[in-house]
């Protein structure tokens, strides 16, 4: 009895935990939580976007380059969630219709040109004077190379003494034109902050100064940039450097600016929080060589959680040897410079610029540092979607009425409850009393969806859409078919005669395996729809996984659980009529007695057959 009666406390525990997490969500997140599902396009309505590509040389977009679009402003879209959002092509424009009513945000980030490009750290520089210096974000050494990198850096110790002996036999006279010959290789370095001073208001390797009026180092009259290292300080030319010292993060159109500038020359930029402005070498990588991004919590090479978060990040064949040639000449400067860091800038502003710790080769590498979860995955959607290879100017902007309207709706939720209604009816007149078990767990089924979708539409947007409902729908019919497996499993026990509290458990082993093969084989289909197919497909393949997974939840925690404390009962465990389990009803097989050591072989009573007396039992006259 304790066992069933855990089960069910624990059911309760996460129903309660749901709808708490809902009313939580209501009353402190940001934004609220609704207290009922999100809808879709069909149903809620939303805004229409309609815009027309432009490339950045003026000429014609190529179908090609527009489908492309098409298809990563589309994985954009979703990233937040299972928006149900609509892109479609209208002849050389592109229409998207997001559900609901977006912010401005939201809307700007689809019509933003989203040119992801990876650029070498020359020069950082916080803009105010009072910040003190943020956790620096990184690109840790993968643990397959931590040995081959130590070898390295013991035998660049090894060359370094042997240079530092060679260079005290030097005479001082030539000493000069070593330092010169060292400078022009490498470009000027800017000096490293030395201080321990915790309130140094520089980025490491930019020198002390108010962040308003400091400049980057100047360039030498007749000092020919190191062209052949995107790295070298010597790129910095004397307008660009005055550039940096006027830039303002906080003006506007600062982002449309850099966005503008050449691919091959060196630029300015500002942090998306305007906090930390830069001199950034030329593009060395674009979002055209990155496959894929995600957010994952951080592990070390033992396979144990940090507790913080780390972005993964996985570049195409080409682009992951162009990284390892970076990172190679980015690990070559030391650690705190600014030109050991490498900057990932979309339109124009820089989103990270973490600092590299080693080599990184094989086409993968990972981001780490002082990431929440929300800034982690917001990180991995703008480096997996950012590679759009067109700009967007904005046609119009309008909001649109739902596609089917409150009617529809309405009818649909009226169908939903006409087919509860049914199944009432059905499991009272085939199951009698046991049959209002079957009724509570469809209504605890019902509860969990409702939370299910109304969480999942304020944490993951996912909204309601009229497929959606279609499938909540049809999943009536899989949860009622779970309860039938089981009832008829235990009525086949009682059948062959055993006991109802006996026949409740093996009724259960047997049906157990049936009811977690179904689910399974309805889960897999839903997942297939869900992954092969587009728009209103998706919707539904993701409302029957969904019910699927409640389903089993509910069979498990509430119907098992719940028949099991009943057959311990004078009613349901005796068999008394309208139980639903009555022996004679359901033609259980007898053994009698006929004295004498004399067994009657077991007969069944079929319905409306009636019993035997005592004398003819005991006469032997059947």
């Amino acid at each position: 009895m304790r066992g069933p009666l855990r089960t069910l406390l624990s059911l309760l525990v996460i129903t309660v935990l749901l709808f708490g997490g809902i009313g939580a969500a209501r009353l402190w997140a940001e934004p609220a939580a609704s207290l009922t599902p999100q809808l879709g396009l069909d149903l809620a309505g939303g805004r229409q976007i309609v815009m027309e590509p432009l490339t950045e040389d003026g000429t014609n977009v190529s179908a090609e380059q527009l489908d492309q679009a098409i298809d990563i402003i589309r994985r954009r879209v979703d990233g937040g969630g299972v928006t149900e959002a609509e892109v479609t092509r209208q002849g050389q424009n592109v229409s998207v219709a997001i559900p609901g009513n977006p912010t401005p945000e939201q809307v700007e980030a689809l019509s933003r040109s989203s040119q992801l490009r990876f650029r070498p750290v020359l020069v950082a520089q916080f803009t105010a004077p009072e910040m003190e210096m943020p956790e620096q974000r990184t690109l840790p050494l993968p643990p397959s190379l931590i040995e081959e990198q130590l070898e390295e850096f013991e035998q660049q110790q090894q060359d370094a003494q042997e240079d530092s002996e060679t260079q005290d036999s030097v005479e001082e006279g030539t000493s000069d034109e070593a330092e010169q010959t060292e400078e022009n290789r490498g470009g000027t370095r800017l000096p490293s902050s030395g201080s321990d001073d915790a309130s140094a208001t520089e980025a490491p390797g930019v020198p002390a100064g108010d962040g308003s009026d400091s400049t980057a180092p100047p360039v030498q009259e007749g000092e020919l940039p190191a062209a052949s290292d995107p790295s070298s300080l010597a790129q910095i030319t004397p307008e660009l450097q005055e550039e940096f010292s006027a830039l303002d993060c906080a003006a506007e159109g600062v982002a449309t600016q850099v966005a503008a500038a050449p691919t091959d020359q060196p630029t300015v930029a500002c942090t998306v929080e305007g906090d930390e402005k830069f001199i950034l070498g030329p593009v060395e990588l674009t979002g055209s060589s990155v496959t894929d991004a995600n957010a994952g919590p951080e592990t070390v090479q033992g396979g144990a959680v940090t507790g913080r978060w780390q972005v993964n990040l996985t570049f195409d064949g080409e682009g992951g040897q162009t990284f390892a040639e970076i990172t190679s000449r980015l690990y070559g400067y030391p650690q705190g410079e600014a030109q050991n860091r490498f900057a990932t800038v979309l339109d124009g502003q820089v989103i990270t610029a973490p600092t590299v710790n080693g080599v990184i080769s094989g086409g993968t590498a990972t981001i780490s540092g002082d990431f929440t979860p929300e800034e982690s995955q917001s990180l991995a959607n703008q480096l997996k979607f950012g590679a759009l290879p067109l700009s967007f100017e904005v046609q119009t902007s309008e909001q649109i009425s739902p596609t089917l309207g409150g009617e529809q709706l309405r009818y649909g939720v009226i169908a939903g409850i006409i087919g509860l209604l049914l199944v009432f009816a059905y499991m009272l007149v085939q199951y009698h009393a046991l049959g209002l078990v079957a009724i509570g767990s469809l209504v605890v089924a019902a509860l969990l969806a409702y939370g299910s979708v109304t969480l999942l539409g304020w944490a993951n947007n996912f909204r309601l859409t009229m497929a959606g409902v279609t499938g909540l729908i049809v999943a009536i019919g899989i949860t009622a078919d779970s309860f039938i497996v089981y009832f008829e499993r235990i009525r086949d026990e009682v059948r062959a005669g055993r006991p109802l509290r006996y026949a409740v458990d093996t009724g259960w082993e047997r049906a157990r395996r049936t009811l977690i093969i179904s689910d399974v084989v309805n889960l897999i289909a839903a997942t297939v729809l869900y992954l092969l197919s587009e728009s209103g497909v998706k919707a539904f393949a993701f409302a029957l996984g969904l019910t699927t997974i409640i389903d089993l939840v509910v069979v498990f925690m509430f119907t098992h659980p719940l028949v099991s404390i009943l057959a311990n009962t004078r009613f349901f465990g005796e068999g008394k009529k309208w139980s639903g389990m009555e022996p004679e009803r359901l033609g259980a097989k007898r053994s009698a007695y006929l004295g004498r050591g004399r067994v009657r072989e077991p007969d069944v009573i079929t319905p409306g057959r009636r019993r035997h007396t005592r004398e003819e039992l005991e006469g032997g006259v059947v």
